[in-house]
């Protein structure tokens, strides 16, 4: 049996195929997903060893691994596959940690997804959760072992903080914990918590976006006569490879969106040699991929303004390249304005990451909106070292970022958000004109590859109702989603086959499921807008009369 034991939700252990966004299948409703088809797209089951242990796990599982065991043995610590908990949890078993995402489905995209079908709160997500804890809990009753749990989900146990009591969990701890995992362990352990060392609470924003504390004697937070966030040097690397590959390269954004609590973290950046000893940990496991995690790529060792560095960001992509075994990399998170403004870097870049018709180099980014007024207000520090009015509208800017992605195999998957402060009719109409003409766009005889996900900022007393329904969604946020979906539904079924893996057949499958699923999520929501009212055929035209500038926005380059 082992003393710690380390594990996560499954919906963060398994592949979803491999296809691209495929794992936010599990923040659908699961009342409208049928359990076969769920599984089958969830994937086969994930690889383990002889002794039970996960051969790939999620990053946040081999970062405690590691701090972990800079002071205990290796039997003392497992990162175990699900079906294989019996075989480590015993009467010797001190603590059972899991790590977890979005455990009752209160993230946005969750959330997003509730606000158009309604319901009970009991999404995918948190389907797994629950069979996942019931689990746990079974195994280690008349035992020892205490139930801790942590992650970025954490939060949601702040609003659920009833779900505590119901899964008997003894501590949910939030944090970053690299270099206080042992003691903190340790004192769980021995029921000796220093609160010099940890807060017993949890730390909230305020109105103004301020840091506040909350007294709580079931959570755990850094106490604050300690550092609030490790130092780089803390940070331990991996010991067994993660899964598809993932690296971190820096930590914290820096870029001060007032929506994004990740802006109020330092930034801090890994060395190289870190970096590249975590890569080969995944290589000698038979991965390919360098999968590089960022919150902000283009803030890596920026420059004045948020200029990109560009020799800092070339040397790190260089290097990671050059290790044997590696094949393809792609930076996790990035804004639109540094591709919109420096074309021939990103054509580097591109050749440097082996970027091309085989290989699409994908990046998340947060657009959020269409509309100047709203860009201006909640993010005005993405735009750098544009400007909104100087260097054109913030949807030029976008448009000439993904125009020149495109033409350099880049594919960014978008956010784009409805409910923000202040928003309005125009501002909704705006972000709807931004989906179209982008969706209508071509570089170098290619149509813009890109994804956009609409969100839907979800307010905390609807939540804690655990039922939402059909009516949150106005008109026109019902446009904004409608044209993100319809775009959607079109590179479902462009990209369907090309982009799912496997054999020929499999490949078929799978895209012949996610292409007709994109086809009827689309009317689904038509049927939805149109009742509401919304006039689908002129939203359908919202932007398309800009197709004929789509030649004119060069002067936004900075090459």
């Amino acid at each position: 049996m082992t003393r710690f034991v380390l594990i996560s939700d499954s919906t963060l252990a398994y592949t979803y195929r491999n296809f691209p966004l495929l794992d936010f299948l599990s923040c659908s409703p699961s009342r409208l997903i049928p359990e076969p088809v769920y599984k089958f797209l969830k994937g086969k089951e994930p690889p383990y060893n002889s002794r039970g242990e996960l051969i790939y796990a999620p990053y946040s599982l081999r970062r405690l691994e590691a701090s972990l065991r800079t002071s205990f043995g290796s039997n003392d610590v497992a990162v175990v596959q699900e079906n294989h908990l019996a075989d480590h949890i015993g009467t010797d078993t001190s603590i059972i940690a899991v790590s977890t995402m979005d455990p009752f489905g209160l993230g946005p995209t969750t959330m997003s997804y509730y606000a158009l079908f309604g319901g009970d709160l009991y999404a995918w997500v948190w389907r797994e959760w629950d069979a996942l804890l019931q689990k746990i809990n079974r195994l280690r009753k008349s035992k020892r072992a205490k139930l801790v749990v942590g992650g970025p989900g954490v939060w949601e146990f702040t609003i659920m903080r009833e779900e505590m009591e119901k899964y008997s969990i003894d501590y949910v701890f939030q944090g970053e914990v690299d270099d206080v995992a042992v003691p903190l362990f340790q004192q769980i352990e021995e029921d000796s918590i220093d609160k010099a060392m940890f807060y017993k609470g949890y730390t909230a924003y305020d109105d103004k976006f301020r840091k506040i504390f909350r007294k709580d004697e079931k959570f755990l937070a850094r106490g604050t006569s300690f550092l609030a966030y490790p130092r780089v040097d803390d940070i331990v690397p991996i010991v067994n490879p993660s899964m598809k590959g993932l690296v971190e390269v820096m930590r914290g954004c820096g870029v001060g969106c007032d929506f994004c609590e990740v802006t109020l973290r330092p930034l801090r950046y890994r060395t190289i040699d870190k970096i590249k000893k975590e890569i080969s940990v995944n290589v000698a496991s038979g991965q390919s991929n360098a999968w590089l995690q960022s919150d902000e790529i283009w803030g890596y060792k920026h420059g004045h303004m948020f200029e990109p560095n560009e020799e800092a960001i070339s040397d790190l992509f260089l290097e990671v390249m050059s290790i044997d075994g590696i094949k393809t990399a792609n930076p996790t998170h990035g804004r639109i304005s540094i591709p919109a403004a420096y074309p021939e870097m990103m054509a580097k870049f591109s050749k440097i990451l082996r970027g091309g018709p085989g290989n699409w180099i994908g990046i998340q980014t947060g657009v959020e909106t269409g509309s100047d007024e709203l860009a201006k207000k909640h993010m005005p520090n993405k735009t750098l070292p544009l400007r909104i009015g100087s260097d054109g509208s913030w949807q030029d800017i976008v448009w000439q970022g993904v125009y020149n992605e495109t033409a350099n195999y880049w594919r960014p998957a978008f956010t784009v958000q409805v409910g923000q402060d202040g928003e309005t009719h125009d501002d909704l109409m705006d972000t709807v004109r931004l989906i179209n003409r982008l969706s209508n766009s071509y570089a170098s005889g290619r149509p813009f590859e890109f994804t956009v996900t609409p969100l839907l900022n979800v307010p905390l007393g609807r939540i804690k109702s655990r039922r939402l329904n059909t009516e949150m969604l106005s008109k026109d946020q019902l446009a904004v989603y409608y044209a993100s979906y319809r775009h959607l539904a079109k590179m479902a079924w462009r990209d369907g086959i090309r982009d799912a893996s496997g054999n020929l057949l499999s490949r078929a499958v799978v895209g012949g499921i996610i292409g007709f699923g994109g086809n009827l999520m689309l009317h689904t929501i038509e049927r939805i807008a149109m009742k509401a009212g919304v006039d689908i055929d002129k939203i359908k035209r919202l932007g398309m009369e800009q197709r004929d500038q789509i030649h004119t926005l060069s002067s936004l380059s900075r090459a």
